[in-house]
């Protein structure tokens, strides 16, 4: 599709950022490797390798590093679902978040797959990472579409160590009015206006759960920082993690969705 390959194209040009697909197996084992550095993994293996990546590449998924002055800076690996294309796994250079080269990636993996006839990209993210929720629902124009509790069961991964691997799923329809919106740099920030607090935060920044809230429109929190806090109290980390997963999944079984989150880290779920 024109559209999407020239938004790609000039987000690209304006982040001064060249996304490519990787051939090569030196590039892989390079993406592979920054990948494990985005993760803190203890080896490739417990993410992607390079030789899983070179089989995907050359069945015809999606491989692609980011370069900033010839200089690997982000890596992407997707595959094909049988009406969308699955992104795995994507990452960028530990202090390099917040760069644009995410966002240029995602253009990218935009048209490719839209070049491609597949109408849709769909993911998992952790759903208490602020940033990440932000990025996904807001700056891209993602729907979230299923809380996904303990979904790729006990790892021992860098912060995902020792505790469930909680994940939100999102679908992101490539020509929806959010999408195209998104690929001319307009962020889908989530409207809390009127919302009832279904799990709020004290100011120790511990999770507040509220009992038999109702409304129209339901607020739920995420911490401010959970990367950060898992390195400084992980037990506190982990009340987030079930305080959260209560609150979004009690709320869809009650018939609400998701309609998307805060700059600040509120969700914001509807009554469908």
């Amino acid at each position: 599709m024109n559209e999407a390959r020239v938004a790609a194209s000039a987000a690209a040009d304006r982040l001064g950022v060249q996304v490519v697909e990787l051939s090569e197996v030196d590039d892989q084992r390079a993406a592979a490797e920054l990948l494990q550095r985005v993760w803190s993994a203890d080896s490739p293996d417990q993410l992607v390798n390079a030789s899983m990546m070179r089989a995907f590449a050359h069945s015809g998924n999606y491989v692609v590093g980011a370069y900033r002055d010839g200089r690997l800076v982000g890596a992407a690996v997707a595959f094909l679902g049988t009406d969308h294309l699955h992104s795995h796994i994507a990452g960028v250079e530990p202090g390099r978040q917040g760069s644009g080269v995410g966002y240029a990636m995602k253009l990218h993996q935009r048209a490719w797959a839209l070049d491609r006839g597949l109408p849709a990209v769909c993911w998992t993210y952790d759903p208490l990472i602020r940033r990440n929720a932000y990025f996904n629902l807001g700056k891209l124009g993602a729907r979230a579409t299923a809380y996904l509790p303990d979904f790729y069961g006990p790892m021992d991964v860098g912060t995902d160590a020792g505790g469930p691997t909680d994940r939100m799923y999102v679908r992101w329809d490539l020509t929806s009015p959010a999408a195209s919106a998104a690929a001319r740099g307009e962020c889908q920030e989530a409207d809390p206006a009127g919302g009832v607090v279904v799990l709020g935060r004290d100011g120790d920044g511990a999770p507040v759960p509220v009992a038999e809230a109702g409304g129209r429109r339901l607020l739920v929190a995420a911490p401010l920082d959970v990367v950060a806090l898992r390195g400084t109290d992980p037990p506190l980390a982990l009340r987030w993690r079930f305080a959260l997963r209560e609150a979004i999944m009690a709320s869809m079984l009650r018939g609400y969705r998701i309609a998307g989150v805060t700059r600040d880290g509120w969700y914001v779920l509807e009554a469908a």
